[in-house]
């Protein structure tokens, strides 16, 4: 498989023959306003320009798969730039309903058994903060991928470390795993993603395991960056197994 991180949750996965676009976030830097009652109020989302253009990204897709519909994962300029007749997989009915009323006719609810060009699909349980934050942020999924001729993959979303997330590493022993990793956070309620703890909670679960972070430094309520997270990762002695990649770099597995 080739992984490459684009910005934010977006990634491009390339896996058993076939192409992914994850979470695609695709607007121009500062084309939308802060996230409210979060840090960098005077800056606007992305924070960050793409790595890369759209029209590379998006050249020869197979299929996009989008874990929740906050605008930071699925935004109007993906509305806009990618095919109505692409494949696209969603976490639930009401997700696919939205989906499809922006213009999508190939719209798929994913399952725990989704099969798609022999590769299988496999959705996964995501908490998106800890406590009443969890009734704001609402409802998410990861996406566990296997096929016979590559390493199995979990990339688990917006989620913190929980059970669902240890559930689905005891279950599909997965040999890479992405985390979303910023801690992003509103002024109240803690964190809605992974911290540099969760991260060090995904290695313990999963020690023979290359873990990625994602979703670092591109919207303006991220509270780690990837300086502090590498820092943690050297001092704990997790660096062979933690990658913070930066936007637009691949890796090969």
């Amino acid at each position: 498989m080739n992984l490459q991180q684009i910005r934010n949750a977006t990634l491009v996965v390339q896996y058993a023959g076939k192409k992914f676009l994850i979470d695609p976030f695709l607007a121009e830097k500062g084309a939308y306003p802060p996230f409210p009652n979060s840090l960098r109020q005077d800056q606007n989302n992305p924070l960050v320009s793409l790595p890369v253009s759209i029209d590379e990204m998006i050249d020869d897709i197979d299929a996009v798969i989008v874990t929740h519909l906050h605008l930071d994962h699925y935004d109007e300029a993906a509305k806009e730039a990618l095919p109505k007749n692409l494949k696209m997989f969603v976490q639930n009915e009401e997700d696919a309903n939205a989906v499809q009323n922006d213009g999508f006719k190939n719209v798929e609810v994913l399952q725990e058994d989704t099969v798609f060009e022999a590769i299988q699909l496999i959705k996964t349980k995501g908490e998106h903060g800890r406590g009443e934050i969890l009734k704001l942020a609402g409802l998410v999924c990861g996406v566990i991928f296997k096929h016979d001729t590559e390493k199995t993959l979990y990339v688990a979303g917006d989620t913190v470390w929980y059970e669902g997330v240890q559930e689905a590493i005891d279950t599909h022993t997965p040999e890479i795993i992405v985390v979303n990793a910023g801690d992003n956070q509103f002024l109240e309620g803690g964190s809605l993603v992974m911290g540099k703890d969760d991260v060090y909670e995904v290695q313990k679960a999963a020690p023979s395991a290359i873990i990625i972070a994602s979703h670092m430094e591109a919207v303006n309520h991220w509270t780690l960056s990837r300086e502090e997270l590498k820092s943690f990762v050297d001092e704990n002695g997790i660096s062979s197994s933690v990658i913070v990649p930066n936007d637009g770099e691949s890796y090969r597995f």
